[in-house]
């Protein structure tokens, strides 16, 4: 095998830690020595052991002049971890290659830097897109403070999220469904409206993902119109209510049913969500998944704040009384339309599932 085809075996075992390694990026590692693979390993979850050591400890003494293949660059600090490119050098490691430098200031180079003083061979850059893709929400946050934002919508073939009357299950089939699920799983925050509660009641949790952990509810509520009663207020974890004032008349009564209330500026017709993404970077939120009504949908997509725009279609059609699946401002001229570059198109039973993002400058 070559150094494309371990760097991949990495890249597959960093998969390991799709739903638990947050708030640290998924990582794997990859020992080899004499053509023959010695130590592999990932990161499982923040204050467990780095993928790079799992692979030493499985090496022992193999681990001496041996390649390694990190999908991230080793680091260089002392956090709740000793720093792995200390850990490489001490183990004789003769190699290292690196799909991509590590976002993070306090790594930022200095890993490779440390191998290379040490007399350690380094590579960089082998996959490094595919690398990147493994954690779009801990390189965003590290470089903006802001958490990697999906807008996921259900619609009918004809544009719409539910009739006229406001119902909507189920537009999309079990398939689809249960796909939302791992999105969810994957992120560390799930935000909706207080419209959405109102109307559905939903509990906006994670089931069927085995290991995963429930993320962070958050529910966008100026007026704190969310019922007590509410299910997600019952749910395992954590619920936010941001609200434009955390001291209504309603605020005692909701963080006695187990709310959290987090008052944020006003921004156009709600609490402002660029606020709100800039809190919850620092609560160290890497991805977020927003599944909300026609309204927040849209103003997540109006004001730029969108990375990636989930759409399932299903084979309907609710005809022009039902409601739109995305509300967004009036456009007069085509070349103000916002422009979406297809990821791909997958099929769940007979749903079809469409990843897009907005085309940057469009």
């Amino acid at each position: 095998m070559d150094d494309t085809a371990w760097m991949r075996r990495a890249l597959a075992l960093a998969e390991g830690g799709r739903y638990t390694a947050a708030p640290n990026p998924r990582v794997g590692c990859v020992l080899v020595r004499g053509g023959l693979q010695v130590g592999a390993g990932y990161h499982p979850r923040a204050g467990a052991p780095h993928a790079e050591a799992h692979a030493l400890a499985e090496a022992g003494d193999r681990a001496r002049g041996a390649t390694a293949y990190v999908t991230l660059e080793p680091c260089a600090h002392h956090g709740r971890t000793p720093p792995c490119a200390e850990a490489l050098i001490a183990a004789g490691v003769s190699r290292v290659v690196a799909a991509m430098t590590d976002p993070n200031p306090q790594v930022a180079g200095q890993g490779l830097a440390r191998l290379r003083a040490a007399g350690v061979a380094v590579d960089s850059g082998l996959l490094g897109a595919e690398a990147a893709a493994l954690n779009p929400g801990f390189i965003k946050r590290m470089t903006s403070g802001r958490p990697y934002v999906r807008v996921k919508v259900a619609q009918s073939l004809d544009g719409r999220s539910a009739l006229g009357n406001g119902h909507s299950r189920w537009i999309t089939g079990p398939a689809a469904r249960a796909d939302v699920q791992h999105w969810r799983a994957r992120s560390q925050a799930i935000v909706t409206g207080s419209g959405t509660v109102l109307a559905d009641d939903p509990q906006l949790t994670v089931r069927d993902v085995p290991g995963a952990p429930q993320p962070l509810r958050v529910v966008l509520d100026s007026r704190l119109s969310t019922p007590v009663g509410a299910r997600l207020l019952g749910e395992p974890g954590t619920t936010v209510l941001a609200t434009l004032n955390a001291g209504g008349p309603n605020a005692a009564a909701l963080e006695a049913a187990g709310a959290e209330l987090l008052a944020l500026p006003a921004g156009d017709g709600g609490v402002d969500l660029s606020s709100l993404l800039e809190v919850l970077g620092r609560r160290q939120c890497n991805e977020v998944l927003v599944e909300a009504g026609p309204r927040l949908a849209g103003a997540f997509l109006a004001a730029g704040l969108t990375d990636e725009l989930i759409v399932y279609v299903a084979p309907h059609l609710l005809g022009h009384g039902a409601r739109p699946v995305l509300e967004l401002p009036p456009i007069t001229d085509m070349a103000a339309r916002l422009d979406l570059e297809t990821l791909d198109v997958l099929s769940f039973g007979p749903d079809l599932r469409l990843r897009l993002r907005p085309v940057v400058g469009a």
